[in-house]
């Protein structure tokens, strides 16, 4: 079920982009290239300070590494892209499969914003190396956990998050001594030394401790900012016409809200199941979203949230007792299919078409 899941969502996307090319005369390498990829290029190629006033730095090493080894073999960084999410998209699915059944790894997959889990941008191989962390976390195998932390750190800053997650699930594993905890906390300390070489790195190239926040700021406005100015500095942006000459800006930014509010209903659902680990995954970054100048890049966040895609499968095929009940709830479960596919579809031609899509 999920390697069909995965080939039928993959062929979904891949049908939008060949439409496009076919009806529009896009370009495949154009669609696949737009908004954070080109960072990315010019990451892989020229380094931090090929972009002016550092804002590259805005950017972990990661995924621009991959891209540029590639690329000085005579690979183009867009097939080296492409092939890497559909990799890496595949093996975060089997993370999810592990941890959640094989409705969680199928709701993933055709997750709206999917699209960006089959282009060169961070969230497949960030989410392959994150999913296997926690899943080797739970069986208790640290070593493996620490090493794919420490990868997931290359990646993205939520890998800080992850880290701290992690802490949190050694906290609060019952049944287990001090001594144990004390030697699982330590492997973390392999992925903080990740993150703590990548602050080092730059500032050796800004002279600032502060320069990927700095670069995140002014590039991508996101200031220190109360969680309620936040919101309110986001309403503006979902009103009809905010944005005459971007009319799916909007709709997008409604989407940031929509978002948000998942992410504030997914830890409250972790907190009440007791998943103390999975609530603080959750929860801190929506808290992080929250902090910054408006609602921002949330709706691809919903891809890193795996008890967002637990939730919806324990939701999915849970069977209620009375038979009307039973059939309420299955016409819900084959309308948020149908919503999930859908916006799966419109994503994809969002950001083919080049419009801003999160």
């Amino acid at each position: 079920m999920v390697v069909q899941a995965w080939l039928l969502s993959r062929g979904l996307i891949a049908l939008v982009a060949l439409l496009l090319a076919v009806y529009q005369g896009r370009s495949l390498v154009d669609q696949v290239s737009n908004w954070d990829v080109q960072h990315f290029s010019r990451l892989a190629v020229g380094g931090y300070l090929s972009e002016p006033n550092g804002q590259l730095m805005a950017f972990f090493p990661g995924l621009p590494f991959v891209l540029g080894t590639f690329a000085r073999l005579g690979v183009p960084i867009w097939v080296t892209g492409v092939l890497l999410a559909a990799v890496c998209s595949a093996l975060a699915a089997a993370a999810l499969l592990r941890l959640g059944g094989p409705w969680a790894a199928i709701g993933w997959l055709f997750a709206p914003t999917a699209v960006f889990t089959t282009v060169p941008y961070t969230e497949s191989l960030f989410c392959a190396a994150a999913f296997w962390a926690w899943e080797r976390a739970r069986a208790d195998k640290w070593g493996a956990a620490a090493a794919l932390a420490a990868v997931a750190c290359t990646v993205r800053v939520s890998g800080l998050f992850l880290v701290g997650a992690l802490f949190v699930m050694i906290l609060t594993t019952r049944s287990v001594s001090w001594t144990v905890r004390a030697r699982r906390t330590a492997w973390l300390l392999i992925p903080a030394a990740v993150l703590a070489a990548f602050a080092t790195y730059l500032w050796t190239l800004s002279g600032s401790w502060t320069a990927w926040y700095h670069a995140q700021s002014t590039g991508w406005v996101r200031q220190l900012t109360w969680p309620w100015q936040s919101f309110l500095n986001t309403i503006p942006a979902i009103l009809p016409g905010a944005y005459a000459d971007h009319p799916w800006w909007s709709a997008v930014f409604r989407a940031e809200m929509a978002s948000m509010a998942l992410g504030v209903l997914v830890t409250v659902y972790c907190l009440v199941r007791r998943r103390w680990a999975e609530a603080s995954w959750v929860g801190v970054q929506v808290l992080a979203f929250s902090l910054s100048y408006w609602f921002f890049s949330v709706n691809r966040a919903i891809l890193l949230w795996f008890p967002l895609w637990i939730m919806l499968a324990e939701w999915g095929t849970w069977s209620p007792r009375s038979r009307p009940a039973r059939v309420v709830h299955r016409t819900l479960v084959v309308l948020v299919g149908v919503v999930m596919v859908g916006g799966m579809v419109f994503w994809s031609w969002l950001f083919f078409t080049g419009h801003w899509a999160s």
